[in-house]
């Protein structure tokens, strides 16, 4: 039931997908930590790295199947396409766009899934320009 509401309002996820991820999250309240999409801080004493890449702890088949989703979200959905397009015209790689793509599509499947409602895509609200 639950991978009907991804697979139904999410451009991306369809049948498959929707129910890879919905098994391998299992309890949605662990489901932030378990992806691995989040960032790996590399830093000791005063030093930071600035080439982070992601953690991948956590279930690698959910990790796939939200990138899969992603890189075709990117593309398909208005707000994610938006966002991928915004991140490649500041300059950033595909692959890189498209794991900030994943991230996000982490926080709108977190949300169907907590709050048990349907996707709305609304655009964020810009300031006008002066």
């Amino acid at each position: 039931m639950l991978s009907l509401n991804l697979c139904d309002y999410i451009s991306g996820i369809g049948d498959t997908l929707g129910a890879i991820i919905v098994s391998e999250i299992g309890d949605i309240n662990r489901f932030d930590a378990f992806a691995g999409l989040d960032v790996k801080v590399n830093q000791s004493g005063e030093f930071t790295g600035t080439k982070n890449k992601i953690s991948k702890r956590g279930s690698p088949y959910l990790r796939r199947a939200i990138w899969l989703a992603a890189s075709r979200a990117a593309f398909c959905d208005p707000i994610l396409s938006e966002y991928y397009q915004s991140l490649r015209n500041r300059g950033k790689h595909h692959l890189t766009a498209v794991g900030a793509v994943a991230r996000k599509l982490c926080n709108i499947i977190s949300v169907i899934l907590k709050e048990n409602r349907p996707y709305e895509p609304t655009p964020p609200n810009k300031s006008p320009q002066t």
